[in-house]
């Protein structure tokens, strides 16, 4: 969802900076690629293990980045280029869509309510109810389990490396549609396909059959 659906990666970056800097942690932009992909308490815990601070829980710093997140999304969200003719583009030929996301629940619904999507994806699961979030499979192979569809014949589109882990890791082919700030990571390389925005998509689903 985050940076597939919705360009919603710098609003994480902000939150998490604005929120982190209240617990004496100074992130910049590049430290938050870092955690890009994770599930929001897996990337608190990582920065606490290396700058562990005093007097505020990992879970109350998760909650408040979440509850920004919630905010920016409702006022400034937008989807990412190609996100509508995409969805339609699958739809007429006959793809079955689910949702398989770090986010949590609450931030999956508040997108695809503003976009109103909610009636386009069969199966929208959050990673939090999984023992395990992104880079593992966890969330993948429940998503294809609530789909009755074997992972085999699964697509996933992922625009962070961890995303990408966890699609492959659960026997999916994948389509990686970077983050411009990690066009160079060579770890894309793995990935299925490769293009640089969901503009492409559409043509390039014959070639997924």
């Amino acid at each position: 969802m985050d940076g597939v659906l919705i360009d919603s990666e710098p609003l994480w970056r902000r939150a998490e900076i604005e929120n982190f800097g209240k617990v004496g942690l100074n992130l910049v932009e590049a430290d938050c690629f870092k955690t890009q992909g994770l599930r929001i308490d897996e990337a608190v815990a990582y920065w606490y293990a290396r700058h562990p601070w005093e007097g505020t829980p990992c879970s109350e710093v998760a909650d408040r980045i979440v509850t920004r997140m919630v905010e920016l999304i409702q006022k400034e969200g937008e989807p990412m280029r190609g996100v509508r003719e995409s969805v339609a583009a699958a739809k007429a030929q006959g793809w079955r869509l689910g949702l398989a996301s770090s986010s949590s629940s609450r931030l999956i619904s508040t997108v695809l309510d503003r976009f109103e999507l909610g009636g386009a994806f069969e199966s929208a699961r959050s990673a939090e109810n999984e023992a395990e979030g992104k880079p593992a499979p966890d969330v993948y192979l429940a998503t294809a389990r609530e789909m009755n569809v074997a992972p085999e014949y699964c697509v996933a589109i992922e625009d962070s490396p961890n995303g990408m882990k966890s699609a492959l890791a659960a026997g999916m082919r994948c389509i990686a549609v970077p983050d411009p700030e990690l066009l160079d990571d060579p770890r894309f390389a793995n990935a299925t396909h490769q293009i640089a925005s969901l503009a492409e998509f559409p043509a390039l689903l014959a070639e997924l059959d």
